[in-house]
């Protein structure tokens, strides 16, 4: 099988910017020629095996960042945009798109960005007049999109927050248990925590330093909330200061993004980066023997999965998602070349959506997308009950997956036969983007494909793909 050749000249840009160097001096030190820097920047020629040595010689880099950039998910969401009906036949090649993702990715993100700006205009057409009348307005992308496609390009690994956890929580397990040093600490800060039958999960009452949390959630969901108050009371520069370089577009989504933060200094203080990390592989990435050894929920769990792409220490590159009944998805993070529909719900064929069926239980999946790309997928359901008789229940599916290739690190992996082709599903990511022509969910013809009607004959669809 042919080796696959590395392009990755934004990343070399990146470093020889980041290190002040011209392109005379950044050649001389990898050990080339300025035309063969030139032209490996400009992804006329693959990075050579020299000059992956040369990186980690000469600046420690860590190389398999070189193949893990924005690259692929820059195109799965341009393609989802020219999916848009607006664009109607114009929509170029996809040779094209991935040439702009590796060569201008600050120019596909401006793509993005506006196409969302032209949605949201669309959308809101009906209020459009007064949104325009008044003095100074404007219109900005949604709060939580812009926050979403945040945390989606950080490969939800923030380092800085994940390490001051990571620290916090070996100060805290000094008392035996992370609950019991948690609350030592905030009482510490002159806080008291106190449980409450009635009122919301959390409240925290600045005047008086009293922590209220709900008596009706689970111990995990306590401890989470005690985390996430630590953070907002202790970690306030630091949040500050990275959102600060996030350079956020209005109030609102800085806002957001702070709890963000703090949900996930939360979780990254529940399940400290080393020790789960470690823990992980020994169990073979079971998420109930992990709930249980970190005193976690089964969601918490999986989605801390999906984070662990620390430079040097590495987890296994898991894609998170957790859907609504609707389908529509509500969380959503991909360390693996599977990307989801920034907009709308994800491939009905995928396992995720049959976890509402079986509450309880795990469902395994062999998976394959369209790019031919083999996928292990686990899916469960997690319903959240409302503490008491009478309250809603909040019902969700969570997923959580990566490449075939690591399937022997699962322990879910076990019994299942992954040398038979016919295993695997036939997935995808949504019907306009997907390029498969004998789907019987299609629910919109391909973007990129003619089809043929024929009135006389009538197949699974109403129409043929070519």
């Amino acid at each position: 099988m042919a080796t696959q050749k590395l392009y990755a000249g934004a990343k070399l840009r990146d470093l020889r910017t980041r290190m002040g160097l011209t392109q005379k001096d950044f050649a001389a030190k990898l050990g080339v020629s300025l035309p063969y820097l030139n032209q490996m920047e400009n992804n006329n020629r693959p990075v050579s095996t020299t000059v992956v040595l040369a990186l980690v010689q000469q600046f420690g880099f860590d190389v398999t960042e070189l193949a893990q950039g924005d690259s692929e998910r820059l195109v799965s969401d341009m393609r989802e945009a020219l999916a848009d009906p607006v664009f109607a036949d114009d929509a170029p090649p996809l040779a094209d798109l991935r040439l702009t993702a590796s060569n201008a990715p600050a120019l596909a993100r401006a793509f993005l960005e506006l196409h969302r700006a032209y949605r949201q205009t669309h959308e809101r057409l009906a209020s459009l007049d007064e949104a325009l009348g008044r003095e100074g307005a404007q219109l900005r992308p949604s709060p939580w999109e812009e926050v979403r496609d945040f945390f989606h390009y950080c490969d939800n690994y923030i380092d800085a927050v994940d390490r001051a956890a990571e620290n916090f929580a070996t100060g805290a397990l000094e008392h035996g248990d992370i609950r019991i040093g948690t609350m030592a600490g905030l009482e510490r800060h002159g806080v008291t925590v106190r449980l409450s039958r009635t009122g919301p999960l959390r409240h925290f009452d600045a005047e008086t330093k009293t922590l209220t949390l709900s008596a009706l959630a689970a111990p995990s969901t306590q401890t989470f909330q005690m985390l996430l108050q630590v953070a907002l009371l202790r970690q306030d520069q630091l949040l500050e200061a990275t959102l600060d370089l996030a350079r956020f577009q209005s109030e609102e989504a800085r806002a957001i993004a702070k709890i963000g933060l703090a949900n996930y200094f939360a979780g990254a203080a529940l399940m400290p980066y080393t020790a789960f990390l470690t823990e992980a592989q020994e169990v073979r990435h079971d998420l109930e023997l992990l709930a249980t050894r970190f005193g976690a929920s089964l969601e918490q769990v999986a989605h801390r999965l999906s984070t662990l792409q620390r430079p040097q220490a590495r987890g296994i590159p898991f894609f998170f998602v957790r859907v609504d009944q609707a389908g529509t998805i509500t969380k959503r993070h991909s360390a693996t070349r599977l990307q989801f529909a920034r907009f709308g719900g994800a491939c009905p064929l995928w396992n995720v959506h049959r976890a509402f069926e079986t509450p309880g239980r795990f469902l395994r999946q062999l998976a394959e997308t369209p790019d031919g790309v083999r996928y292990i997928s686990l899916a469960r359901d997690v319903s959240k009950p409302g503490g008491h008789y009478g309250a809603p229940v909040r019902r969700y599916a969570i997923a959580l997956g990566c490449e075939v290739a690591h399937a022997a690190q699962l322990v879910y992996a076990d019994g299942q036969d992954l040398g038979q082709d016919s295993a695997f599903e036939p997935i995808g990511i949504s019907c306009r983007i997907c390029e498969r022509t004998n789907c019987h969910q299609r629910s919109v013809p391909p973007l990129e494909r003619r089809l043929t009607i024929a009135p006389h004959h009538r197949g699974t669809l109403p129409y043929e793909v070519n």
